[in-house]
């Protein structure tokens, strides 16, 4: 007998892959988390029902989510992500030799235990020396920080949740003020097709926080229509000024003609963002 899985994206919308084997699965105190061993994919993270990362496609999310700022800022020495419990931002920010410290902020340990033991090509770099990882909450995290962080990074599930908090106005305001004087925030904002009015709000209070805003685009072809959304904020450094990017990092996606086109918008992205 076959087995598949399917994730509803939309009311009308999923995405369906057929199933060697279920790994793991166990309701941790905040979400549903399964690990599944799939044909297409490979090994798939999914909580709360919503595909968090395959081993076929997780490359490119973390390489964008990481690189683009760690490219912007010239000197990206303490870094911070909240959420990423997998571990593959913590990989990738690891491949800049200029970053003496990675803090991960994670509030359910058991995400980061499941991934060590089934996901060890996103989760092997949380042993390393530079890297600290702390279990608790992301929000009182940085509501407890000042001028702490060059780059912080917000890895989050989708806004459901323990997530919810992720994406308010007050929660930008905090990291403002965690990071340093000329410091970025990156944040995932979900698919320009199916979450347009969240990536507006979310766009407009950053802007509202930060000197330069900016959203940019990645495909990923597990996550809900296969275009996503990463929303930079920065006290100094613009992205579009990166100037020559590193070509010697180890990334499959990731590059520089990647870097700056992917901020070359469609028109409805653009129309999106200068909505009401």
């Amino acid at each position: 007998m076959e087995l598949w899985y399917t994730e509803r994206q939309t009311p009308h919308v999923g995405i369906t892959c057929q199933v060697k084997e279920t790994l793991y699965t166990r309701k941790t105190p905040y979400q549903e988390l399964a690990i599944l061993d799939t044909f297409q994919f490979g090994k798939m993270l999914v909580l709360d029902g919503m595909v968090q990362a395959t081993e076929v496609d997780e490359f490119v999310y973390h390489e964008m989510i990481t690189h683009v700022p760690l490219h912007t800022h010239p000197r990206p020495r303490q870094v911070l992500v909240i959420g990423g419990g997998d571990g593959g931002t913590i990989r990738e920010i690891l491949k800049h030799r200029e970053v003496s410290r990675a803090v991960l902020v994670e509030i359910d340990k058991e995400v980061v235990e499941a991934s060590k033991e089934y996901l060890p090509r996103l989760s092997s770099s949380l042993e390393e020396e530079r890297v600290e990882v702390l279990f608790e909450d992301g929000i009182q995290h940085i509501k407890s920080r000042e001028n702490s962080y060059d780059v912080i990074i917000v890895d989050s599930t989708e806004p459901v949740g323990p997530a919810v908090g992720l994406f308010t106005r007050e929660f930008y305001q905090y990291i403002y003020r965690a990071l340093k004087p000329r410091g970025i925030l990156v944040a995932q904002t979900e698919s320009p097709f199916f979450n347009g009015d969240l990536i507006r709000s979310v766009y407009k209070r950053i802007s509202s926080t930060f000197p330069l805003t900016r959203l940019y685009l990645g495909s990923i072809p597990t996550y809900p229509s296969g275009l996503w959304s990463f929303t930079l904020g920065s006290k100094e450094y613009d992205p579009l000024e990166a100037g020559e990017i590193k070509e010697n990092l180890d990334t499959r996606y990731y590059n520089q003609e990647i870097h700056y086109s992917s901020f070359k918008l469609p028109g409805f992205v653009r129309e999106l963002l200068e909505g009401e």
